[in-house]
């Protein structure tokens, strides 16, 4: 009798171990960031676990997050210039990597709700900003075509009414008279734009709703962020 009941007992410490075994192991966030031999900044690069891909990509600063579980070994970060590097992930839940030299630019996009937006008195991320926002860079050679701003507020910023030099930011409005938006120039608010020619603008950006609330009563009919090039900002 009490061999028999040993022997249970073996059976189900066995039964109980096996299917301890086999029960997968808790997922593990491991965090970190990434930069160049230069400590510039490595965006858009490919997190891999174990070698093989993912569909994590580190951010405009960086930084990645992803989840691993027990059973993976190893940790790295593909890029389509200047190759991989990989890390044993040894219990670690931060781990940074440095690549040799300098990393070009990656393709594609890093997380939008990371970059950062000015907003004449500092920056603050995209994410945190629930009011709309477009954007467009200015750089682009075929924008100096345009005869002033004004027409190329018309022709290449969304959301904008333009009316020979009369302005209107869509879905912005306010009980005051003027319909007219905000203008900041380089962090300073100005009370014209005309003289600002379309190849000396480096960016533009639109500010509505909550997003254009730092700027109170003021920014009630919108926001026109505009940066030049040689601006403050550079």
């Amino acid at each position: 009798m009490r061999t028999r009941i040993l022997f249970c007992l073996i059976l189900i410490m066995i039964s109980f171990s096996f299917s301890s075994a086999q029960k997968p192991g808790k997922k593990v966030t491991i965090t970190g960031h990434v930069v160049d031999g230069t400590q510039a900044y490595v965006a858009n690069a490919m997190v891999m676990i174990d070698g093989k891909k993912t569909d994590k990509f580190t951010n405009a600063k960086g930084y990645y997050k992803i989840k691993v579980t027990p059973g993976n070994k190893t940790i790295g970060i593909l890029t389509t210039t200047n190759g991989s590097v990989e890390e044993p992930l040894d219990g670690r839940n931060t781990i940074n990597f440095t690549f040799q030299g300098s990393v070009a630019p990656q393709p594609g996009k890093a997380d939008p709700g990371d970059e950062t937006v000015d907003i004449g008195y500092g920056s603050v991320r995209k994410k945190s900003m629930t009011g709309s926002v477009s954007k467009i860079d200015g750089t682009n050679p075929k924008y100096a075509s345009y005869r002033n701003i004004y027409d190329m507020l018309r022709g290449e910023v969304p959301g904008v009414q333009v009316s020979g030099t009369s302005i209107r930011i869509q879905g912005a409005s306010s009980l005051m008279l003027s319909t007219e938006p905000l203008f900041v120039v380089d962090g300073m608010v100005v009370n014209s734009i005309a003289d600002i020619q379309p190849y000396t603008v480096k960016s533009i950006e639109i500010l509505k709703g909550s997003s254009a609330s730092i700027y109170g009563s003021r920014g009630a009919n919108g926001v026109i962020l505009i940066k030049l090039v040689g601006g403050n900002d550079n």
